[in-house]
């Protein structure tokens, strides 16, 4: 009532006729002491709505709960943040299931899948996952390509690249960008079986390097799952973000989503930290902090699968 009568104009007197409310009821909860509950929860209610209408409409409950506490050294749990944004009839965005998937190139050379769904690392530069996407550029038919580098253990973008072709030297330039911010590292290294990491010249540049070269099974996205989700994020989140409307804007919200992905966007499985924040912990301590993987029911039915196989595959053997 307070509401329509200050925006609207509304009559008092029609609307407590109408709400069969007594005048001197409405009167009496108007003129009210509000308690600091109350007043602290208007006051988060602003912000919750300011995080929401700055980010795109990216931030879930849990993550309008990590900003919040985070910006505002505060400790409010998930409940009250999930009761305030349903109030306000906001909610962040769902992503859509990806289908498609990399086929593989039969004329190259091929990895074995090495890493087998073991996402989590020890350290910053155990492993490496790795990718190329493509963006549409609007009102146009033309497209860029995105490559870039992930660590799992911090879900860092350790190197990414931008161009208007996606060839092997899109890839192979990310690569020595890698190797360039990280001279000593020699990680696992793990990609879809796109043509340009069957390429003799990536395979004898991961040689040199000494990493061990790992491959998803042909038309299985979930075996590269760092990498696919990361690709989900981004074309998620950034176009809620920032106005794209042409190439110059697209290169541009790519590289602005990408600073924001790496030291702004703190993630739950981290302690409400960003992923340059691990990282640099980790980079600084003998022995790097963990941060277990929460249970996933589909990994694990997977690793159950290959246990199986293994299993079938040795007692044909022996029969």
């Amino acid at each position: 009532m307070k509401e329509l009568h200050e925006t609207k104009k509304y009559s008092i007197q029609w609307m407590c006729k109408v709400l069969s409310v007594q005048r001197s009821a409405y009167y009496k909860w108007l003129n009210r002491p509000i308690p600091a509950n109350e007043q602290e929860n208007q006051a988060l209610s602003e912000i919750i709505m300011e995080y929401h209408q700055r980010y795109g409409g990216i931030l879930g409950v849990r993550r309008m709960r990590m900003f919040i506490n985070r910006h505002y050294n505060k400790n409010y749990n998930h409940k009250r943040i999930r009761r305030i944004m349903k109030i306000l009839g906001i909610h962040s965005s769902i992503r859509r299931r990806r289908k498609g998937c990399t086929i593989a190139n039969k004329a190259d050379q091929k990895a074995e899948n090495i890493l087998h769904h073991e996402f989590e690392a020890t350290k910053p530069n155990e492993k490496w996952t790795t990718g190329v996407t493509e963006f549409k550029v609007p009102h146009s038919h033309e497209k860029i390509y995105l490559s870039a580098f992930l660590a799992p253990y911090d879900r860092s973008i350790v190197s990414w690249i931008i161009n208007n072709r996606n060839d092997n030297a899109l890839v192979l330039d990310t690569l020595n960008k890698a190797i360039e911010a990280n001279p000593n590292a020699h990680p696992l290294m793990h990609s879809d079986r796109g043509f340009q990491y069957t390429s003799q010249a990536f395979q004898h540049q991961l040689k040199n390097e000494e990493m061990i070269q790992s491959m998803s099974r042909v038309a299985s996205c979930i075996d590269n799952g760092p990498t696919e989700g990361l690709w989900g994020i981004i074309k998620t989140e950034m176009y809620q973000m920032y106005e794209i409307y042409d190439k110059d804007s697209l290169i541009e919200a790519i590289e602005k989503y990408i600073q924001f992905y790496n030291y702004e966007r703190y993630q739950e499985r981290y302690q409400s930290k960003a992923p340059m924040e691990v990282r640099k912990e980790a980079m600084n301590r003998e022995e790097p902090k963990q941060y277990p993987i929460p249970f996933n029911s589909r990994i694990a039915k997977y690793k159950e699968s290959l246990v199986q196989l293994k299993t079938q595959s040795a007692t044909c053997q022996l029969g």
